[in-house]
């Protein structure tokens, strides 16, 4: 049926927008999850929420699988058609629409790259705060889909705190906002947070409303090293049991450390054999002589936890070299074998429990791992690396450590991701963390906005 179709979407669309050929279709056939690699029959990249809804009218009168696709960032298989079908593309609406400064507001499309917008309301002394690894590249409309949050979570909170209002296609091609451009809305449910962390599995989101702040106009930024991995864990508690909430608070082991220094050649940060992991630790606001002291309060903290001589970034330029291994701490570990990647996220009082978990399952199931993230919040990456099994989906010598991680997790009080969402390869150890009656609900909820089940088919459940 697709195949039929073709001359009616290349009418639609244009001809160019419309990718049919093998060579072509293979640049969609993957993202950055592990190894998955699943072709497309066809790739439309629509350009207009008019010519979205047209789509998806066709979609859904034949019966034809849509998967949305951003960037191709993701980690959790979500943007892959693994089922066939058309693989939907928003790189074309990539246009960022208004900058409201009086009402401290942007409306933009999602196919804007994450950063590009950042730096666009940053012109403007405006701030959108979350930053994800990836935010040179990924699109805003993926960080939407899958409520993205990034270093800066741990005290400006994630995408869900900053979405006002959506445009939404549906999957029979109706278009809905899903609220009002208002900070406060008590009308009837809330959609608009249905849609965000939805994984593209109940509408297609056209025209994105977000919240701005004020940019901060100062922060420091130090890095702490720790002879102890689980004491690097518990300070982590310690400091916002001391009264400070850092804008970021990253932990990254050290031998994800030594990994991403080898890869962009770096010597900024000192590595020694009996250093267990290291703290960024930033601190931001508008009164550079309260951050100081701020700092300084929070390296007095550390002390009680085996941490070693701080490192204190002192300009611009040593700020954006420690980012610059911060941010390529996944690529690096990746290209060393640690091809699967796990999204944890507990309690940070339980951070020294899950981190002590990690290194005794991998002892059990024979993986290494190193680990790192975003500790302020709880939300550690773990990357493994098992000999001979560089993926994890439907791999019967994976999947017993990763439910057993995952049942860790949820014993500590915590989930099975914070930020990368469950897509593919997650979705097998949903019954760990949900009941049958709350999983029951959540397909009751596709059913209700997609009932032929064409849109992101297989994703989540």
């Amino acid at each position: 049926m697709i195949q039929e179709l073709i001359s009616t979407f290349q009418h639609l669309i244009g001809n160019d927008h419309v990718l049919v050929h093998d060579d072509d279709l293979k640049k969609y056939a993957s993202d950055e999850t592990e190894n998955l690699f699943y072709m497309p029959d066809l790739v439309l990249k629509p350009n207009t929420t008019e010519e979205v809804s047209s789509i998806m009218k066709i979609c859904h009168q034949h019966k034809i699988t849509v998967t949305p696709r951003g960037a191709g960032t993701g980690l959790s298989g979500g943007a892959l058609a693994h089922k066939g079908g058309i693989i939907l593309s928003f790189e074309r609406m990539n246009r960022i629409l208004s900058i409201d400064e009086e009402n401290l507001q942007v409306t933009t499309e999602p196919g804007v790259i994450t950063q590009v917008l950042q730096e666009a309301v940053a012109a403007k002394g405006l701030f959108y705060p979350p930053d994800p690894s990836s935010r040179g590249t990924c699109f805003i409309g993926g960080n939407v889909a899958e409520n993205s949050g990034g270093p800066r979570a741990v005290k400006y909170g994630v995408v869900k705190d900053y979405v006002l209002n959506l445009e939404v296609v549906l999957p029979n091609g109706d278009i809905i906002w899903t609220g009002a451009n208002v900070l406060k809305n008590a009308t009837g449910y809330n959609l608009t947070q249905l849609f965000v962390g939805s994984e593209g599995t109940l509408g297609l989101v056209t025209k994105i409303v977000l919240k701005l702040i004020p940019h901060p106009k100062h922060d420091l930024l130090i890095l702490a090293p720790f002879y102890d991995l689980e004491k690097a864990g518990a300070a982590v508690s310690a400091i916002f049991r001391a009264g400070f909430t850092p804008s970021v608070l990253e932990l990254v082991e050290i031998d994800a450390l030594k990994i991403v220094n080898r890869m962009v050649d770096s010597h900024l940060v000192p590595v020694t054999d009996d250093m267990a992991a290291h703290l960024i630790i930033e601190v931001d606001g508008n009164d550079p002589d309260v951050l100081m002291k701020e700092i300084e309060s929070i390296a007095a903290v550390l002390s009680d936890y085996d941490c070693g001589e701080l490192y204190f970034a002192e300009d611009p330029t040593q700020k954006e070299a420690l980012w610059k291994l911060r941010r390529r701490v996944a690529e690096a570990v990746k290209t060393e074998g640690f091809s699967i990647e796990e999204d944890t996220v507990v309690p940070r009082a339980a951070l020294p429990a899950l981190i002590r978990g990690v290194k005794e399952l991998g002892r059990r199931f024979d993986f290494e791992a190193v680990c790192y993230g975003h500790a302020g919040d709880g939300n550690l990456h773990i990357r493994i690396r098992k000999q001979g099994h560089p993926y994890s989906l439907d791999n019967p010598e994976v999947t017993p450590a990763l439910r057993a991680l995952f049942e860790l997790v949820h014993k500590l009080g915590g989930t099975i991701s914070g930020e990368h969402g469950i897509g593919l390869i997650q979705k097998s150890y949903m019954d760990i963390v949900f009941a049958d009656a709350a999983l029951d609900s959540m397909r009751k909820i596709k059913s209700a906005f997609d009932p032929h089940h064409i849109l992101n088919p297989g994703k989540i459940f």
